[in-house]
């Protein structure tokens, strides 16, 4: 049987009005540094699965400062039915807010058939850092069919709108040397703030399979692939620690 489930915070100046988990998605208050109100999103069970449908719902309003993340990564399995697992993000961050969407990786096991897309709406002063990391398949396996979808607008225009498909079913050459090159780990960077205008970025490579790119807004998007996660979270990390605005 499928499952469908919302999971929601709001994120205030001086707390969490809203926190409400749903079905597999518990939400949790954690221990956070600096101005920041941490919350973890922690699974109550596998999936998504085949035919599930689970969102996760964050907003930060106006000058608050929210950081998201997950206690373990997300696995994406095969269910009783052929259907396509759905998993939606949706980020708002208001006038002088900052949102940090850091979960753990998503892993797009054998046999999996699964659409995730992430929206994000940000006013024109909002700060947002968004991290993607999608591992294809598990060690020794093939991976499962994956379709990924990235739509952010900055005060009511559009700022970034991308597709990346993978596996069984995705347009043909996705793990051709102009693409993966055989790798097995791909990943995605973004970050948006406006002290980005004071010293815009500019077009560079991070090692020899990362790539940073400065984007309208003012922001930049970095794009790696690695050949496991762990490289994959050190190339981004590096990044996020070098290039954010101070």
């Amino acid at each position: 049987m499928s499952v469908r489930a919302t999971a929601r915070v709001v994120a205030a100046r001086d707390g969490l009005p809203v926190l409400v988990s749903d079905g597999p998605l518990a939400l949790r208050r954690t221990r956070a540094t600096g101005p920041f109100t941490r919350v973890t999103v922690v699974g109550a069970m596998s999936g998504p699965l085949g035919g599930d449908r689970l969102a996760i719902e964050a907003e930060a309003e106006a000058g608050a400062r929210l950081h998201l993340d997950s206690a373990a990564a997300t696995v994406a399995l095969p269910g009783r039915t052929p259907e396509q697992a759905h998993y939606d993000v949706r980020l708002t961050a208001g006038d002088d807010a900052e949102l940090r969407w850091l979960p753990e990786q998503l892993i797009s096991a054998q046999g999996s058939d699964l659409r995730m897309r992430t929206r994000v709406e940000l006013a024109a002063s909002a700060r947002l850092v968004l991290r993607e990391e999608l591992i294809l398949g598990r060690h020794g396996e093939q991976p499962g069919t994956l379709a990924s979808r990235l739509t952010v607008r900055r005060a009511g225009r559009p700022l970034l709108d991308q597709e990346l498909g993978y596996g069984p079913g995705a347009p043909g050459g996705w793990d051709g040397g102009a693409v993966l090159g055989g790798h097995r780990a791909v990943g995605q960077l973004l970050v948006v703030d406006a002290a980005l205008g004071e010293k815009p970025a500019y077009v560079r490579l991070f090692g020899e399979r990362a790539v940073l790119a400065p984007l309208a807004g003012p922001a930049f998007l970095v794009t790696a692939v690695a050949s496991d996660a762990r490289e994959l979270r050190s190339v981004l990390d590096e990044v996020l620690h070098t290039e954010m605005p101070h």
